[in-house]
């Protein structure tokens, strides 16, 4: 398995690519590929003490850097010799089997979209990250990519959420929530009350493990779902409160423990069970968010990634990959579709409102 890395994406490039890249490499047992400056890529090799590259490490020169103040709907196509668009066109034809970088979310996808091209039947690509809960980690589909959407969008995310949960995490009937204001069906805007009827059918009809509406006090929690379905308005604040929690409560706990002797030598007898915690809410043990309903798998690493991080982002390449996911999408496309409503079915459901006016 070969995995293409943009080696000049990211607030730390290119030495935390490189050197994530070289972690996950060994860990991991996949080659890579690094895409960008050759000169500045070889010289982060030297530095790991590489002069010859080894068996499974290879080097594609591109010259130019999508920068983050780049137009994201723009700058793959603008800057075709960048390392996010040679990167994307090498997976798109085959030469690599998953792309990774920490470069411009925006960028990246609609570079995804446009280059590598999404699923047949899929309406719009979407940013899906992994997010702690009471039970472990759920996936949050959409995370910020699709501001404004349509029921079919959310019953897609919905559909795309559970496959990837599946085959990737393991569950075997994973729970899909669509996160609202309220439990109650009848709860949100229209949106929300169309994607929760379209939801329910899929549940009724045996094709997903529908749980109803998720309120956010619910996310945390040990009775959260799976999967969160969110439109990208939506999951972007939810993703970001929960980031910003988070370092919130590190942050609170590393006052606490530190304010004198007594609290100092409480940590130390706790210190063993505090180890498990810090972990499970570290961004950095995910490692970036897997781009859903694009025809090759492509992870978004976070731009200001360590190595560490960097390399469970390759992981995170290694398992979608492996489990093939976008098979799984390509089978089932027939059942994430919504036929459109004939005139006739419009006007009635506007009778009622007819009548109020």
């Amino acid at each position: 398995m070969n995995i293409i890395i943009d080696a000049m994406g990211g607030d730390f490039a290119p030495g935390v690519p490189v050197r994530g890249g070289l972690q996950a490499r060994e860990n991991y047992g996949c080659d890579v590929t690094f895409v960008g400056k050759e000169a500045e890529i070889r010289a982060e090799l030297e530095k790991q003490g590489i002069q010859e590259l080894p068996k499974g490490v290879r080097v594609v020169n591109a010259t130019e850097v999508v920068e983050m103040h780049d137009d994201p709907a723009r700058a793959c196509l603008k800057k075709k010799d960048s390392s996010m668009s040679v990167g994307l066109r090498m997976v798109r034809d085959g030469e690599g089997d998953a792309f990774v970088s920490a470069g411009s979310t925006g960028a990246l996808l609609s570079g995804a979209t446009l280059i590598v091209k999404r699923i047949k039947g899929i309406r719009r690509s979407c940013v899906a990250p992994l997010v702690p809960t009471g039970r472990g980690r759920a996936l949050l589909i959409d995370a910020g990519a699709n501001a404004e959407c349509t029921p079919e969008y959310l019953l897609q995310f919905a559909y795309m959420g559970s496959f990837y949960m599946q085959k990737v995490q393991g569950i075997t009937s994973p729970r899909v929530g669509l996160v609202n204001i309220g439990a109650e069906p009848e709860k949100g805007s229209e949106l929300y009350k169309d994607t929760h009827a379209l939801l329910q059918e899929a549940h009724d009809a045996g094709r997903i493990n529908f749980a109803g509406n998720v309120e956010p006090t619910m996310i945390a929690s040990r009775e959260a779902p799976d999967v969160l379905v969110a439109d990208g308005f939506v999951g972007n604040i939810v993703l970001k409160t929960m980031e910003g929690t988070a370092n919130f409560i590190v942050h609170a706990l590393k006052d606490i423990f530190t304010t004198n002797f007594k609290t100092k030598m409480g940590y130390l007898m706790i210190k063993d069970q505090m180890g498990p915690f810090k972990k499970s809410i570290d961004s950095r043990e995910v490692g970036g968010s897997a781009m859903m309903g694009i025809q090759k798998p492509v992870i978004k690493a976070h731009g200001n990634s360590d190595e560490y991080a960097f390399q469970h982002a390759v992981r995170q390449a290694v398992e979608f990959v492996k489990a093939d996911v976008n098979g799984e999408i390509e089978q089932n496309i027939q059942h994430m579709t919504v036929a459109p409503k004939s005139t006739v079915e419009k006007l009635m459901e506007n009778i009622p409102n007819l009548k109020k006016e």
